[in-house]
């Protein structure tokens, strides 16, 4: 790998990485954009998994299960 030595070649070294930048921001936002409420579930999940201390969670905290006991206790 060639590095830039002269400041004409600093100069668009560094233009070519702001237009790349600009481009990965797009990218990303269109992503965001598009993405599910499943994908973010799955995407959140994978990033926590890296965490040493994280547990799996669940989608519910059981409240609504529950409740539907204490209904069907009352019939």
């Amino acid at each position: 790998m060639k590095l830039a030595t002269t400041p004409e070649e600093q100069r668009r070294w560094m233009d070519q990485w702001r237009s790349a930048a600009v481009a990965l921001d797009e990218v990303k936002r269109d992503e965001l954009a598009t993405l599910t409420e499943e994908e973010a579930w799955q995407k959140t999940e994978r990033l926590l998994e890296l965490a040493p201390f994280y547990r799996r969670r669940t989608r519910s905290s059981g409240f609504v299960k529950q409740q539907s006991w204490f209904h069907r206790r009352r019939l």
